[in-house]
């Protein structure tokens, strides 16, 4: 590090001053710089690398306009500084002094299918603090390349006692489930279609129980793909439901066979609620019949407050979902989104679905009366 960063950066940690940073892009070096001086605990409360479209909106609660642009970095840094604002404590500042214990670190990768954690302790004295983060650094690149199960051959250059530590934890299919009922991992992929060959940058969505699937919902949802040339499509299974008992493993799992058979992609999630699976999946389209719709403009459904179900859905929209809306029929009768009185703040956000395009009364209820289910 040149001599006059080093002393930029030393002379920012000294001010006592406390940041969150947030970086899509570029002045990554510039962070690695703040990082190598002692002092950084002291300056440095977060750092947050929003490279993709939904991590971006999911940092600012909205989807951009443009990323690259003054009006992109300003909500960063206004987030940034309502975090900083949460983070810090007053009198809480780290101290600078010389650290007494072991140098240590720990490196630890989450897969669908294992947890593995790699523990080093460091040799005191042997190395500058700079060298110390380029050890660090090297065993994180080994164990990102291990995971994407990539041969690496890094020198991590340590010493013959700072032999690494390791703990492998395997998962099979039921405890990634478990950890999905369990609220430890937000969703389970499964992907059965063959693989896109265009570039993808978001998800359609066809949420439900599928018990069982049938060919109105596999209809649906290519449908509504045709509609959204730049989305995947996907089931999507919540194991959650507001007003059950979570869904079993076996059960899961013999849903989830349909879609394997079918070659169709499925997600298990635990959101039951859409506003939180417009969190889950930002930017992405949700397929949902006129009923659906229906309760979502309702204030009942909502405690009765038009404006807190106004709010919930603006929320919604601003992380860019929305809703491809094919008609049903409720009460005996057929109705399509143009029935339903949507209030005008929110009309962008919901798109019909044409009947000349779809429509298929069959349900899942009726299917299992009818097999005596």
């Amino acid at each position: 590090m040149e001599s006059w960063v080093r002393a930029v950066v030393e002379a920012i940690h000294s001010s006592r001053s406390q940041a969150v940073i947030y970086l899509a892009g570029g002045a990554s070096q510039a962070l690695g710089w703040l990082l190598s001086v002692p002092g950084a605990s002291s300056t440095v409360l977060e750092v947050v690398v929003p490279y993709s479209r939904a991590s971006m909106a999911q940092l600012l609660g909205k989807m951009p306009l443009q990323f690259t642009s003054k009006m992109a970095a300003e909500d960063m840094a206004r987030a940034a500084y309502n975090r900083a604002l949460k983070l810090s404590v007053p009198g809480s500042l780290a101290s600078a002094r010389p650290k007494h214990g072991d140098h240590r670190f720990y490196v630890s990768t989450w897969t669908h299918n294992g947890l593995r954690t790699s523990h080093v302790t460091l040799l005191k004295g042997l190395r500058s603090r700079e060298e110390e983060d380029k050890v660090s650094s090297y065993f994180l690149l080994k164990a990102i390349a291990d995971t994407c199960r990539v041969s690496a051959t890094i020198q991590p250059g340590i010493q013959e006692p700072e032999i690494p530590e390791e703990s492998v934890e395997q998962f099979d299919e039921d405890q990634e489930l478990q950890q999905v009922i369990d609220g430890q991992v937000c969703m389970k992929v499964y992907h059965f279609a063959a693989p896109a060959e265009k570039n993808i940058s978001r998800k359609v969505i066809l949420p439900g129980s599928f018990n069982p699937l049938h060919d109105g919902h596999l209809r649906l949802l290519e449908v509504a793909s045709s509609m959204c040339d730049d989305g995947l499509p996907f089931f999507e299974i919540s194991a959650i439901n507001a007003d059950k008992p979570p869904l079993s493993i076996a059960e899961i799992k013999r849903r989830v066979e349909q879609f394997r058979k079918a070659g169709k992609n499925v997600i298990i999630s635990n959101q039951p609620y859409f506003y939180k699976k417009a969190e889950l999946f930002p930017g992405s389209a949700f397929i949902i019949g006129a009923d659906t719709a229906a309760r979502l403009v309702n204030p009942k459904y909502y405690g009765g407050d038009y404006n807190r179900m106004l709010e919930i859905l603006l929320e919604c929209k601003s992380m860019g979902t929305t809703f491809l809306v094919g008609g049903r029929m409720i009460e005996g009768v057929f109705k399509a989104l143009d029935d339903l009185e949507i209030p005008e703040e929110l009309s962008g956000m919901f798109i019909s679905i044409p009947e000349e395009k779809f429509r298929m009364d069959i349900s899942s209820t009726e299917i299992r009366k009818r097999l005596g289910l």
